[in-house]
């Protein structure tokens, strides 16, 4: 029985007779022999045709779904230095679909220049281009890197509702949706659910949707996002989970190179070297050296530490630690010795802020007292407080953009070339 092999399999097949599956990617015609270019997941087959087979295939446009059945020959001048040749006996050629119709963009041209419209608009048929379904390939090298270091350090993975009762995170936008007549919110993030499952499981971690409501049109904002979360108790401080982090980070550079080695050499990635202890910067000491006096850090400032970092560490990664307390959430425990200063810290890779963390409250006093403090009702939180009534031990955690993070690996413009469908202010579709 003939099997299908593979493009990157094929040099194991010399000799052999096989089945070529795959998406008609080009067409050359000579004289007297016609070579199709098949694309499978893998790569690039070459398949050749007598001429006169070749002439009844003529019509058959690029991007159809092929068959063909042959014998792989080696070949130095082919995709992967084989090609599969008609056998003495005729080749087998059979459309596995209808004829297709013209892609929004040339998939076989090297280079891309379509817009980001073009290619957003027609994203189910325009990444199959190589260049533009990379980013995702070392998009799930990474999900599959950060699963591992955290499964690594005894963590559980976790899968939380997206929708819920009450904003998890006060002061951000809420999408808001009708739930069988009573109100309800797409999740902003797990939060409240991690930081719950802290009193079960200790340590765990979800990868997942989170939804922003914020009007905020730029390169590197979407109202949908993959957020990839972490939480953990018995911690003393912040730095601990700053430690979790680095570790993180560690595994999904490792597993991209494992992985998506393909990928990353196609885009040119220059991985980063990820130090055993990543800089860190207060706050208040970045504000001193960068000569501003604000409450959070502008795109300007990310950028101009990041260079700094690099600079005076050799670094891509800085840690900002001791954000001020007025620009994180309720539940962020405040700094013991400096308390208008929080436990908390942005990571910022490549002069983009790509990870929130910190230290929680785990006091149930504490949560009044910081929401009363706030002007907030408690009403609206008495489900995720009653969690600590019942013992709750010192615990803190993170969140990375998934999207970002493939963003700055790739070097790419916009956020919209490393998020699948995304979801903005004003795209709901495809």
């Amino acid at each position: 029985m003939i099997h299908r092999v593979l493009a990157s399999e094929m040099p194991a097949h010399v000799g052999e007779t096989v089945q070529v599956c795959g998406w008609l990617h080009r067409r050359r015609e000579l004289k007297n022999v016609t070579f199709l270019i098949l694309r499978d997941r893998s790569g690039l087959t070459q398949a050749v045709l007598p001429g006169a087979v070749a002439e009844q295939l003529r019509d058959i446009p690029e991007e159809t779904v092929l068959s063909f059945v042959g014998t792989v020959t080696a070949n130095e001048q082919a995709p992967g230095g084989v090609e599969v040749v008609a056998p003495a006996s005729g080749p087998q050629v059979e459309l596995l679909s209808t004829p297709a119709e013209t892609p929004p963009l040339d998939i076989y041209r090297p280079s891309v220049t379509a817009s980001l419209p073009t290619i957003l608009d027609g994203a189910p048929v325009a990444l199959r281009h190589p260049l533009l379904n990379a980013p995702f390939q070392i998009t799930a090298a990474s999900i599959a890197g950060f699963r591992t270091a955290l499964d690594a350090l005894n963590f559980t993975e976790i899968h939380t509702p997206k929708i819920v009762g009450s904003a998890t995170e006060s002061g951000a936008n809420v999408f808001a949706l009708d739930w069988f007549g009573r109100k309800a919110y797409l999740a902003q993030s797990p939060q409240f659910f991690k930081q719950a499952m802290v009193g079960v499981f200790e340590r765990v971690y979800e990868t997942g949707p989170v939804f922003r409501a914020e009007p905020s049109d730029t390169a590197r904002h979407l109202a949908q996002y993959t957020s990839l979360d972490a939480e953990l108790g018995f911690i003393t401080d912040h730095r601990d989970v700053m430690a979790v982090v680095r570790e993180a980070l560690a595994g999904m550079v490792t597993t991209v190179a494992e992985r998506a080695p393909a990928a990353v050499d196609l885009l040119g990635v220059k991985l980063p070297t990820v130090p055993d202890q990543i800089p860190e910067i207060h706050f208040a000491d970045a504000m001193k050296m960068l000569g501003e006096d604000e409450p959070d850090l502008s795109p300007a400032n990310e950028r101009d530490l990041s260079h700094w970092a690099l600079r005076e560490f050799g670094s891509e990664f800085l840690f900002v630690t001791g954000y001020p307390m007025t620009k994180r959430p309720f539940y962020t425990h405040a700094q013991p010795d400096r308390p208008n200063y929080s436990n908390s810290f942005d990571l910022i890779f490549r002069g983009l802020e790509l990870i929130t963390g910190g230290q929680r409250l785990h006091r149930y006093e504490d949560y009044i007292a910081a929401l009363t403090a706030r002007g907030e009702p408690t009403n609206a939180y008495e489900g995720y407080l009653a969690n600590f009534k019942h013992g709750m031990p010192p615990h803190g955690g993170f969140a990375l953009g998934l999207e970002r993070w493939t963003m700055r690996l790739t070097e790419a413009d916009n956020l919209r070339r490393t998020a699948l469908f995304p979801r903005d202010l004003h795209r709901l579709t495809p």
